[in-house]
């Protein structure tokens, strides 16, 4: 089916609209039909919940960003579109749009994910060029963030078979700043996306939406030298949770920047060594399932509310819980002993106000 035009700048507004995240977008395009028809009873809908009335987007909004983002020689691909990436389509919370610069035919061909630490040894990221270049002759497109470190060895390595970088802030802004050369070789040879609008600097929060986009691009994700604490492993967790392949690379136990590839291969990710490992698990018919831990497992409760708390109260303990991995909603319950009714109340408004986003399996995170 192809979108006409009207329904494409429909979504994008309804995607740029305030406390619509990729969740409620589809959600809404269900409930109401289309994305024109959910822009008009978007207003109503929040009051009907008695929720402070959010910023409702327009088309003419819509319309200008698009012109401004085709001003720099990119586009816009929506959720519906022809060219919308198959693969990233398949998640459970695909982003409604996308705007990106470069070759769009690069989305739909199969991609490997390389991600892994910004201090990376000399080692690890000459290991990393070799191996995307492997992987580029191999037909595979190599994806990543454009971070310092493995990332753009990555990028590096497979410039010359085509790469895509995902961004964490709008398409516009080169981070870090370092890699403005990169930037450059990527809009000429390969493909820049993000889901961001124009001109957002990225924040600490918006880099596990460019880790979502990093792991749903790809068929399988190799980690290369990463803390536990990493967005590497934020990457690897996303990919398993959407049944792709996980990679590790291993490393001495006495360096730190092999904590995180050491621990995926102890929970199940494929020790790799080389591009032999990466071909032959792609070529199962299932990927090798992990188990990764998530801060929900592992935090500790807090206090309960006072009888007499207000919702003010309320929603400040909940986001006090809540960090950039997403939380199980039933855990947050649990951990602030609040009722699921309160709960549910109290995280629709913050959804709306665009303090938390939602995720698949019932999670929540900080936006």
């Amino acid at each position: 089916m192809t979108l006409v035009t009207a329904e494409r700048m429909a979504r994008l507004a309804l995607a740029r609209s305030g406390g619509i995240g990729p969740m409620r977008f589809q959600e809404l395009l269900s409930e109401c039909g289309s994305a024109q028809a959910a822009l008009e009873q978007l207003p109503e809908l929040m009051q009907r919940a008695r929720l402070k009335t959010r910023k409702v987007a327009t088309a003419d909004e819509a319309e200008r960003e698009v012109a401004a983002l085709e001003k720099l020689g990119g586009h816009m691909i929506v959720w519906g579109d022809a060219t919308y990436p198959t693969q990233l389509a398949e998640i459970r919370d695909p982003p409604p749009v996308i705007a990106m610069i470069g070759h769009t035919e690069l989305l739909a061909r199969p991609m490997v994910a390389i991600v892994g630490a910004r201090n990376a040894s000399a080692a690890a990221r000459r290991w990393t060029e070799d191996l995307a270049r492997a992987l580029g002759e191999k037909d595979f497109i190599v994806v990543s963030g454009m971070a310092r470190g493995i990332d753009t060895a990555a990028h590096n390595g497979a410039l010359p078979s085509g790469t895509v970088a995902a961004l964490a802030g709008g398409i516009d802004h080169v981070y870090p700043p370092e890699n403005e050369a990169l930037y450059g070789e990527l809009k000429a040879d390969g493909a820049i996306v993000t889901e961001q609008p124009l001109g957002l600097t990225p924040r600490a929060g918006h880099f596990p939406r460019r880790n979502r986009l990093v792991a749903g691009l790809a068929q399988g994700v190799v980690v290369v030298e990463a803390t536990r604490k990493s967005g590497a492993l934020i990457t690897a967790r996303l990919a398993a949770e959407e049944g792709r392949d996980v990679f590790a690379v291993p490393g001495s136990p006495r360096d730190p920047r092999a904590r995180g590839p050491n621990h995926l291969i102890r929970h199940g990710a494929i020790l790799t060594e080389g591009i032999d490992d990466i071909i032959e698990a792609l070529a199962r018919p299932e990927p090798r399932r992990v188990r990764l831990e998530t801060a929900a497992e592992t935090a500790p409760a807090t206090a309960a509310f006072d009888q007499d708390s207000t919702p003010a109260d309320m929603a400040r303990r909940i986001l006090d819980c809540l960090g950039t991995t997403p939380v199980e909603v039933d855990e947050i319950v649990r951990r602030c002993q609040v009722t699921a009714a309160d709960a549910q109340t109290m995280l629709m408004e913050l959804e709306l106000e665009g303090r938390i986003e939602r995720h698949p399996g019932n999670k929540i995170s900080l936006a």
